[in-house]
C-alpha cells in the first residue's frame, strides 16, 4: 500500500496542506526551527508524536484536527463548491477601492508630520527651561 492511498499516513497530509499552502520544505523548516531533510523524513513518516503535531500545525496555520482529517477528496470537493461567478453581480467584499500604496504614504507622512510636532515640542519645552534657568 502507497502513502498516497493510506487513509491515515500523517506525514502525507502534512504534505498535502504544505502544497496546498504553497509552502516549501525550506519554509516550514525554518519555521520549526529545523532543516529540509527533517521536513521530508517527517512526510515520508506514517506517525508524528503529538507535541510535534501541535508545532507542525501552527507553523501551517491550520488546527491538529485539520491534519488529522484531511484528505485530498474531501479538500477537492470543498473547491468544486464554488461557482464561476465572473459574469454574475455577486461580489464577495475584496474589491479594493484605493491605492494601498498610496494609503501607506499618506500613513508615512501622518507620522512625519507628528513626528515634527513632537519634535518642535520638546524644542520649545528645552527653550522654556532654558529661559527659567537664565532668570534665575
Amino acid at each position: 500500500m502507497s502513502t498516497l492511498t493510506k487513509p491515515n499516513h500523517i506525514g502525507r497530509k502534512i504534505s498535502r496542506i504544505r502544497e496546498l499552502r504553497d509552502m516549501k520544505q525550506e519554509a516550514l523548516a525554518q519555521a520549526l526551527g529545523t532543516n529540509q531533510q527533517a521536513i521530508s523524513a517527517m512526510e515520508n513518516s506514517e506517525t508524528i508524536d503529538d507535541e510535534k503535531l501541535v508545532e507542525v500545525a501552527k507553523a501551517l496555520g491550520v488546527s491538529v484536527e485539520a491534519i488529522k482529517n484531511f484528505s485530498d477528496e474531501a479538500a477537492i470537493n470543498y473547491f468544486n463548491t464554488f461557482n464561476d461567478t465572473k459574469d454574475s453581480n455577486v461580489h464577495f467584499g475584496n474589491h479594493c477601492t484605493f491605492n494601498p500604496l498610496d494609503k501607506l504614504m499618506e500613513t508615512v507622512e501622518e507620522n512625519k508630520k507628528l513626528y515634527e510636532r513632537l519634535l518642535q515640542a520638546e524644542k520649545d519645552k528645552i527653550e522654556y527651561l532654558e529661559k527659567l534657568l537664565k532668570d534665575k
